[in-house]
C-alpha cells in the first residue's frame, strides 16, 4: 500500500532552517512527482512545493520562493524539502502528497512552528 511517512518538523526560531523529509513506500517512487502542502491552523492546504519524476524541474509558492528547495533522491524513496529563513508565517503542518491511480495520497504531516 502507498505510505508516506514525514519527519524533521520541529520547534525553529525566525530566520532559521529545518529539513524535512518524507519516505515513501508501497509504488514506484520514481515514476511520479512529488509535493510538499502545508496547513496552519484556521487555513486552507497549501502547495508549497513541487518536483518532477526525475528531479529536474520544481516549482515553488511564491511565499517561499527563494527560501526553500525541495529535492527528491530515487534511490531511496525519499523527499525533502529544504526550509530557510523560515518566518511565523511558515507555522504549519507539513504533508507530503503523491497523486497516482487517480488517487491523492498523503502522509501523516510534520509540525512546523517558527517562533522565537
Amino acid at each position: 500500500q502507498v505510505h508516506l511517512v514525514e519527519s524533521g518538523g520541529g520547534l525553529v526560531q525566525p530566520g532559521g532552517s529545518l529539513t524535512l523529509s518524507c519516505a515513501a513506500s508501497g509504488f514506484t517512487f520514481s515514476s511520479y512527482p512529488m509535493r510538499w502542502y502545508r496547513q496552519a491552523p484556521g487555513k486552507e492546504r497549501e502547495l508549497v512545493a513541487d518536483i518532477t519524476r526525475t528531479g529536474s524541474n520544481t516549482m515553488y509558492a511564491d511565499s517561499v520562493k527563494g527560501r526553500f528547495t525541495i529535492s527528491r533522491d530515487n534511490a531511496k524513496n525519499t523527499v525533502a524539502l529544504q526550509m530557510n529563513s523560515l518566518k511565523p508565517e511558515d507555522t504549519a503542518v507539513y504533508y507530503c502528497n503523491a497523486v497516482l491511480f487517480n488517487s491523492n495520497y498523503w502522509g501523516q504531516g510534520t509540525q512546523v512552528t517558527v517562533s522565537p
